[in-house]
């Protein structure tokens, strides 16, 4: 099931660079789609994987699956800007699990129901104030199915964490993947050729 996105993979046009603690591999599919992930150099957990898309408009920008940006916002450029209130998803994994964190979420612990539904997580309150459903999109492109007794939350600091156990093939999946990002040659900052015109 797996084999297809290891294959896509590892047909893909790589480069990596390791710079400021973190190892950052781009890819470029034949299908033209562009991929970029961040590792941490110690423990090789993903920090960031992010898309580049184009928006309705014709504009590229990078589409975050894990991870969130990290530039501060320019309320003058702009316009209209979310109130800083509002709930915030953002996806972080560990070695052995996917977690989710919604921030700003202020309600009581027991509010909160979370569960698999047509091989999505759904996240909802009993008051009706709170409503997201999502996939995990490296199960589904390992085509596995999700399983309720994987999945597990949690509530602390205004923050609820979803967590889902990831299971044997996906964690083998990830495992090769380290394994060809190791044949990568890697540069350090400052080591790109300047040959200047």
């Amino acid at each position: 099931m797996a084999t297809e996105w290891l294959d896509k993979l590892r047909t893909a046009r790589k480069t990596c660079l390791v710079q400021d603690g973190r190892k950052k591999v781009h890819y470029t599919f034949q299908d033209g789609l562009e991929m970029a992930e961040e590792y941490d150099v110690r423990s090789n957990e993903i920090i960031v994987r992010k898309w580049r898309k184009k928006s309705s408009l014709g504009v590229e920008k990078w589409e975050y699956e894990i991870g969130e940006e990290l530039m501060p916002r320019n309320v003058e450029s702009e316009g209209l800007v979310e109130s800083s209130s509002n709930p915030i998803f953002v996806r972080r994994d560990t070695k052995d699990a996917y977690q989710w964190r919604v921030r700003n979420l202020p309600y009581p612990s027991d509010t909160y129901l979370v569960s698999v539904d047509q091989n999505q997580i759904v996240i909802k309150t009993t008051n009706k104030k709170y409503y997201k459903k999502f996939s995990i999109p490296d199960m589904d492109r390992a085509k596995c199915p999700l399983s309720q007794q994987n999945l597990s939350h949690g509530y602390a600091n205004n923050t609820l964490i979803v967590t889902y156990k990831k299971p044997s093939e996906i964690l083998a999946m990830e495992k090769s993947v380290q394994e060809e990002l190791l044949k990568i040659k890697a540069s350090k900052d400052g080591d790109v050729e300047c040959n200047p015109s």
